[in-house]
Formats: C-alpha cells, structure tokens, sequence
C-alpha cells in the first residue's frame, strides 16, 4: 500500500496531465464527430482566434484575466462567430469556409485593436487564456475536500459532463440534421436551432479548453479523434465511441 501511495506521489504530475488532458479531448472528439459530419472541422479554429474581443471586453469588465467575466466573454464571441459565418453562407451565398475566414480574422482584427487601444496599460496577455502550456497545468492546484486538484479540472469536468447531457438529450435531433439537414426541417426538427445549439456547445467546450491545453491543441481535439474515427466507421454511435477511445489513448500516449 505504501509502494502504490509513493508511486502515486511521484507520479501525481503526469497523472493529472493525462487525467485533463483525456477530459477536454473526449469532450472535445464528441463534438468533433458533428463538426466533421458538417464539414465543419475549421470552426474550432475560428473561435478559437474570434474570441480575443471577447477577452478584452471581460477584462476591462472584471479587471482579472480568469473567472466569469473574461469566460463569458469569449463565449459570447464564440456564439458571434458561429452565427455571423452561418448567416454569410445563409443569407449572402458565402461559401462556408469564406466565411469562417473573413468573420474570425475580422473579429480578431477587432480584438488586437480593443487590446492595443483600451488595454494598452494593464497587464493583459492573451496568450495567458489563449496559450495554454498542459504539462504545467496541474501545478495550479486549488483545495477539494482536502485534496489538491488542478484549478482547471473543474471547469473541465463540468464542460464534459454538459458535453455528454447535450449528445444524449438531442441525439436524434443532432444526428438527423447532421446527415439530412432539409429532411430534418421536413420532419418539424428545427434544423437552425439545433445547429446554433452545438456552436455554442463547441463555443463552450472550446473557450474552457484554452487554459488548459491551449488554442492550437483544442483545434487538433476537435479534429483528429473525430477525423479518424470517420474513416474507419460509417456509423455515428460507433463514430463516437472510435473518437472517445482515440482520444483517451492519444491523451496517454501523448503524454508519453
């Protein structure tokens, strides 16, 4: 028992490395099965450089780089860019990833210039939210019941747990309007409603993913399980069940 509790304390980092790590890419492959299903793998991308506005606006609003304010507003930014590309490739004819394009690298024009403009002063450092270094994030540990965690696990865990709820509750919903999106609206499903759901789920998932893992990582999560799970199944449950498995082994493997 005393073996099994040093091994533990000695390897307490890179096991709260791989246990987050496989969190936010589980969570992330779920929602990258839909994303790739759309043909929309790049939107993580989007968001994930659209959301500097929102990071400003929290800051100047909280005056701190975590917590509430700096969340929502990304999150909000998010939502923002899912709807603004949506209604270019809707209402305007863009195609889908034109419009991806123009909206993050307008939005993130915007943000360099609030930054630059109204926070030119204050310690503000996107790369803080946006640049997370995963190996480094169990050092940032709070209090649970006596035991020391590392802050970003909650956020994590409560993002997952959500992911899992929102598959479960609007599967039929989701996957229907994934594969036939005009037979979905024939049926009475609101085809717009449900996709403007999963943006902000992938908006969520995305914005709590930054601290931990960092943009450039969430990008692949949202991807590569999905991506890979795609070509060696042509079933979405078995889809999803080769993404979550291909996440939690890339997870240990890569930490490895």
């Amino acid at each position: 028992m005393s073996a099994a509790a040093d091994w533990l304390a000695n390897h307490d980092l890179a096991l709260w490395t791989i246990v987050l790590g496989a969190i936010t890419n589980v969570a992330c492959a779920m929602l990258g099965c839909y994303l790739v299903l759309r043909r929309m793998s790049l939107m993580g991308d989007a968001i994930s450089h659209a959301v500097l506005p929102g990071i400003v606006i929290g800051f100047l609003w909280s005056h701190s780089l975590v917590g509430w304010g700096v969340f929502l507003g990304a999150v909000a930014l998010g939502l923002l860019t899912a709807s603004l590309s949506h209604g270019l490739t809707s209402y305007a004819r863009v195609p889908e990833d034109s419009s991806m394009g123009v909206v993050f690298t307008s939005l993130f024009a915007l943000g360099v210039f609030l930054l630059t403009n109204l926070a030119r002063n204050v310690d503000l450092d996107p790369g803080c939210v946006l640049y997370g270094l995963i190996e480094a994030a169990p050092l940032d540990t709070v209090s649970c019941w006596g035991v020391e965690i590392p802050r970003t696990l909650a956020p994590m865990l409560a993002a997952l747990t959500l992911t899992c709820a929102f598959v479960v509750l609007f599967w039929k919903e989701l996957k229907l309007s994934s594969f036939d999106p005009a037979l979905a609206t024939v049926m009475g499903l609101r085809a717009n409603v449900v996709h403007y759901l999963l943006m902000a789920m992938v908006a969520i998932v995305t914005v709590a993913s930054f601290e931990a893992v960092g943009s450039i990582i969430v990008i692949a999560m949202l991807v590569v399980p999905a991506a890979t799970a795609h070509l060696l199944t042509d079933r979405l449950r078995s889809m999803m069940l080769v993404s979550v498995g291909v996440a939690v082994v890339s997870s240990v493997f890569g930490y490895w």
